[in-house]
């Protein structure tokens, strides 16, 4: 049975299930890494964005189990930290922006690499989603690699034509589980559909169905 927990009005729901509905047939639909591909088309409009995405370990399983968990989703930017749903999971979602000024500041970094730093010691065990800011993936990156920072996922879809697609590229070199996009294209709208279409499993799996 289709559902979508962000759509909660009668037309909202018929908009929702018939994209998807054109999505399986566009894409696939034979796993849930299909499902996290056909939602990032759907976010953007444009059925190259589910070619784009590559995921790797077993990144939906990772993301499961830390929503069961509470687990925080720490977000890059605001805008990310708005668009993943908040209800039916009780992990808390945070935005690094709200963390590190003094950090960004001595350091002349940006607030959303800051942030993630400041938030180091909550960043084990946790869903990170960036949307946005390449520095802080990099950043986020480092600290995996350097201090061994172990997030229980990341969707790093960075954009933009400065480090997006090299931090990416970087995200997929490490060994944890992870979703990006190939070069370039990436930003808030397919980094919140990638996490809302887990949180959409995980409601399912605690509905039962």
């Amino acid at each position: 049975m289709y559902i979508d927990p962000g759509a909660d009005t009668p037309e909202g729901y018929t908009i929702s299930k018939t994209s998807r509905a054109l999505a399986r047939q566009v894409v696939g639909d034979r796993t849930p890494e299909d499902r996290i591909r056909q939602r990032c088309a759907i976010s953007v409009g444009d059925f190259v964005m589910a070619d784009l995405v590559r995921i790797k370990g077993d990144s939906i399983s990772a993301g499961l189990s830390a929503l069961a968990k509470g687990a925080p989703i720490i977000t890059d930017i605001h805008m990310v930290q708005m668009g993943i749903r908040k209800k039916e999971h009780s992990s808390e979602v945070l935005c690094a922006l709200d963390f590190g000024g003094e950090i960004s500041a001595e350091r002349g970094i940006t607030r959303s690499s800051a942030g993630l730093i400041a938030l180091r010691d909550r960043l084990e065990g946790a869903i990170v989603v960036i949307g946005n800011a390449p520095s802080s993936l990099l950043s986020l990156c480092s600290m995996v690699r350097e201090e061994g920072v172990r997030p229980a996922l990341v969707i790093g879809m960075a954009v933009g034509f400065v480090n997006a697609a090299e931090s990416k590229e970087v995200l997929r070199t490490l060994d944890i589980p992870s979703i990006s996009t190939q070069g370039t294209r990436g930003g808030t709208p397919p980094a919140v559909a990638a996490m809302n279409e887990i949180i959409t499993m995980y409601v399912e799996r605690t509905r039962g169905e």
